[in-house]
């Protein structure tokens, strides 16, 4: 179990094994590559970030994550890998999946609501670049990224 606090001063547990918490994650995030870039998506008033969202009634939660990468990104998910949960300690805790995942195809005329689309970068433009969202800096994501950067294997296209 990783500890640490985000950059809203909420304390955060992260764990890379199933079933961790005690509550059931209601939220999910994506880190997704295509043709060896990251996908993100430009949210208008947090910055670029990882696509995510919230799991709707009657979604399985791999269901939610799926469709939460399409709606922000235009981009179809080919294969998804669950790899960590994370709580946050606010007044009413909540907990988080992430998943990674290789998408097939983004589809640039998609119409995006909720963002302003899609983002590709490589890693130095994501590790370098100051208009990420505040999540995306916080020490969770770092160790996030990191486990990432372990299976790098797997995200080869």
């Amino acid at each position: 179990m990783f500890t640490y606090t985000d950059l809203n001063g909420n304390g955060c547990e992260l764990s890379f094994k199933k079933n961790a918490f005690s509550i059931e994650p209601k939220h999910v995030l994506v880190l997704a590559k295509y043709e060896g870039k990251w996908l993100l998506t430009d949210h208008p008033k947090r910055g670029y970030e990882f696509p995510g969202g919230k799991v709707e009634k009657g979604e399985t939660i791999e269901e939610a994550a799926i469709r939460e990468v399409f709606e922000e990104t235009g981009a179809t998910i080919g294969s998804i890998e669950w790899l960590a949960t994370y709580m946050v300690q606010e007044q009413m805790p909540f907990t988080k999946a992430v998943f990674t995942a290789k998408v097939e195809m983004i589809d640039r005329n998609h119409p995006n609501v909720e963002t302003r689309g899609v983002i590709l970068m490589s890693e130095e433009e994501l590790l370098a670049n100051e208009h990420l969202s505040f999540y995306m800096k916080d020490l969770g994501m770092k160790k996030i990224l990191e486990k990432v950067s372990e299976r790098e294997d797997k995200w080869e296209n």
